[in-house]
Formats: structure tokens, C-alpha cells, sequence
């Protein structure tokens, strides 16, 4: 059963729920014209917003970040969904030599250590690499769902990062089911391990499937406290020691 058989159902609402986040992408586009950028992971929900700067023409810029890290299939999506919509995605990876000192000193399985090697991980393959990634743009875009965990239940549409950059979530008040009803309908190209039972796709040594009825990043840092599973990228913790900024 592939991912869209499993999730794909259309909701009351689905469609002004996508008119809606079409019109807030238009209206960030417009109120950051050549200075706004979506952030994506090249998983479902990133790719449905990509459609939709595609499918409607947005003035919007693409970038993503390869961890040096990544699932084979995720690399390989994104050159397939750069020949499908026919965009180009810049990739902003981490300095090889900070990758080289962090695993010298610390090993190829840090992260498993603790949660401090995991994030201090984190810290240096994908938010220094979004610092540069959002260098010089005043508004980025993102695939944030409320429903995802309960540490972003409270996100908002708008907010804004530490660098005074909004961060639009234009997918807040999404469904799984509506994510997966959109790729159905559109035939929107997405990474064939969501159909293996991987909701949420980070770096292929942090991330695993879920059994059903798991919560959909339950598969991340899974050897983790629920509380610990955010990397920084969005949703921070009182003991982080790290920022987004530029």
C-alpha cells in the first residue's frame, strides 16, 4: 500500500484550505518581492508547496539542504522533482571540514550518544547550512503542519526567526490526509520512502518507520524523549545553544 492509498482522503474544506495557502504564498511573495525562499526538505509537505510556486507561476526561490547524510532516494528526488516542475533547487551543504573534525572526534554515531551530540550534529549539517541558505532573503517559507507533534501545535501562520526574517507556514492548519489527497490529485513526485512507512524524513541514520497509529515523527530521533525531537530548524529548546541566524 503506497503512502497515497494509506493517507490520501479529501477532507471538508481541502479546497479553500489550498486556495488559502496559495493566497498567503502570493501575498508573501508580493510583500518580499526577489527576497523570499522556500525551505525544503523534500518531504510531502515541501513538495505540495513546490507544486504550488509551480503550478501558479510565484516569484518564490527554492533551496534545500543536504546534510551529506541524506537517504539515497532523497537525493535522487531531488533531481526528479527539478526536471518535473522545472525549477532549479539551490543546495546549501555544511562545511566538509567541521563534518570531518565532529566525526574525528566524536564518531560517525554521535548523535546516539546523547542529546547533545545529536543536536551539536544537527547544529552543523543543517542550521549553519540554512544560515546560508536565508542569508540576505527577508522572509522564508516552510511545510510546518500543527498537526506533525505536539512541539509545533502551537506554531503560528506568521512568525518571525531571530534574525526579524517572517516565516511563513502556508500548510499550518493541514491534514496528513489533505498533504497526501493534493499529491494524488496533482501527481506531485515525492520520496518513495513515505510509502515504507516514513511520515517524516530527516537524515537516514536518525530517521526510521513507524508502526501504525504512531505519531508521524515518531520515526525521528526515535531513541529520543519525545520533548528532544526538534533539530532547532523550527522549534527551539530552552537548552539549545545554537540560532538560525545569518
Amino acid at each position: 500500500m503506497t503512502a497515497i492509498q494509506r493517507y490520501g482522503r479529501e477532507q471538508p474544506g481541502f479546497q479553500k484550505r489550498v486556495a488559502a495557502s496559495v493566497e498567503q504564498m502570493r501575498a508573501a511573495a508580493a510583500a518580499h518581492p526577489g527576497s523570499i525562499v522556500l525551505a525544503t526538505s523534500l518531504g510531502a509537505e515541501d513538495m505540495v508547496l513546490t507544486d504550488m510556486v509551480a503550478r501558479h507561476l510565484l516569484p518564490i526561490a527554492l533551496g534545500s539542504i543536504d546534510t551529506g547524510a541524506l537517504h539515497a532516494q532523497t537525493q535522487a528526488l531531488r533531481e526528479r522533482a527539478e526536471r518535473h516542475f522545472g525549477l532549479s533547487i539551490e543546495t546549501f551543504r555544511p562545511h566538509a571540514h567541521t563534518v570531518i573534525e565532529f566525526v574525528r572526534e566524536h564518531g560517525n554515531e554521535a548523535m546516539y550518544r546523547s542529546v547533545e551530540l545529536r543536536r551539536a550534529c544537527c547544529a552543523l549539517r543543517k542550521l549553519e547550512p540554512l544560515s546560508r541558505l536565508l542569508e540576505g532573503r527577508s522572509a522564508w517559507i516552510t511545510g510546518l503542519r500543527r498537526e506533525q507533534s505536539p512541539a509545533r501545535a502551537t506554531a503560528q501562520s506568521v512568525e518571525f526567526d531571530d534574525q526579524g526574517r517572517a516565516k511563513f507556514s502556508p500548510l499550518l492548519e493541514w491534514s496528513l490526509a489533505d498533504v497526501w489527497h493534493y499529491i494524488e490529485r496533482h501527481e506531485v513526485p515525492h520520496n518513495p520512502l513515505h510509502d515504507d512507512f516514513h511520515p517524516s524524513i530527516g537524515c537516514a541514520p536518525c530517521t526510521r518507520a513507524v508502526a501504525w497509529g504512531e505519531d508521524e515523527r515518531s520515526g525521528r530521533w526515535w531513541w529520543e524523549q519525545a520533548g528532544a525531537k526538534e533539530c532547532g530548524l523550527h522549534v527551539k529548546d530552552s537548552a539549545a545553544t545554537w540560532t538560525t541566524s545569518a
